[in-house]
């Protein structure tokens, strides 16, 4: 019996009636399409290297608290399905989520129009709104051992090693500046998402559902308002549209949410981010973090991460004066 047999049997779903589909998703964990005698799901396999990190279980389950806040407010998400009274299961080491299958679709970017970025600034709004607290954001600073990396990769990928060489300046410089911003912004974490970009978004026609819910903490609603409009407005593409930036700021201010007073410690703030993807994706490139079958993607995701921190330090301005 394979796991998606056991997994069927373990939560009652009947038989499979199709074989085990692949969804597109993230770049963490895996997703599949389960039909049964039962009906349609959504299978999402937990990344087996992530489970391993120290308070994963503990940021799970505050998660899944936070979650049926957002559930309890009639909010548009996609809920893991509960089974002998838990959400998150666990078959063979493999643990997993179980959802109803929603017959929807992540927009692609070229599809996001002004309307989609109205409702993504208003329905962000109303998430942060259910509660506020006034205490320091905990984000820890970046200090990639950027030296040894670039030492690692000289032995095994010359392209990655000469990527990493012409920008390692500007990776330091930012780094730093990064680094100070974080200390700037002011002290007040609502509940947020984390990941609310385009790709976890599930649109049939106008209705959505908002999905990754594990990502939920209580964070700073601004660094997330920041970062929302970043990617709703093109920065996946390196093609922000300025338009799209101002319109999901403008509902989220409009639908109750407190807009910011600094843009520029935003933007600077959000090069630890920034930073500390690149970083993560070094070491799978590394075999640091993860397993050979994440090399690949470690890699390929270097290359997207230089590329997008090199336009994001280009179009500083035009960002800037987008969302002010």
């Amino acid at each position: 019996m394979d796991l998606f047999e056991k997994i069927c049997a373990q939560l009652g779903l009947g038989k499979l009636t199709a074989p085990p589909a692949a969804l597109s998703g993230g770049f963490l964990h895996k997703m599949y399409s389960l039909e049964t005698e039962t009906g349609k799901y959504a299978l999402k396999l937990l990344n087996p290297y992530i489970m391993k990190r120290d308070k994963v279980m503990e940021n799970y389950r505050r998660a899944e608290e936070l979650e049926a806040k957002l559930e309890s407010r009639g909010l548009p998400i996609l809920s893991a399905r509960i089974f002998s009274g838990k959400k998150m299961q666990e078959s063979d080491g493999q643990y997993y989520y179980l959802f109803a299958f929603f017959d929807g679709k992540a927009l692609q970017n070229s599809e996001i129009e002004i309307s989609h970025c109205e409702k993504m600034g208003s329905t962000l709004a109303r998430i942060h709104e259910i509660e506020r607290r006034r205490e320091r954001v905990q984000i820890d600073e970046i200090h990639g051992n950027w030296g040894y990396y670039l030492e690692k990769l000289s032995g095994q990928d010359h392209d990655l090693w000469e990527l990493m060489q012409e920008n390692l300046e500007l990776i330091t410089s930012l780094e730093a500046k990064g680094n100070a911003a974080l200390g700037r912004l002011p002290e007040e974490v609502t509940i947020c998402h984390n990941d609310m970009d385009s790709k976890n978004v599930l649109w049939r026609g106008g209705e959505f559902r908002i999905i990754d819910l594990e990502c939920l903490s209580y964070e700073s609603p601004y660094l997330e308002l920041y970062d929302l409009a970043l990617n709703w407005a093109g920065y996946e593409d390196c093609a922000i549209d300025p338009q799209k930036l101002k319109s999901l700021v403008r509902a989220y201010g409009d639908g109750g949410g407190r807009l910011p007073e600094d843009w520029e410690c935003l933007y600077e703030a959000e090069l630890a981010a920034k930073l500390d993807w690149l970083e993560f994706n070094l070491k799978r490139t590394l075999g640091l973090e993860g397993g050979e079958d994440e090399k690949q993607l470690g890699a390929s995701m270097v290359k997207w991460a230089v590329r997008h921190i090199r336009y994001y330090a280009e179009k500083k301005d035009e960002i800037l004066n987008g969302v002010a």
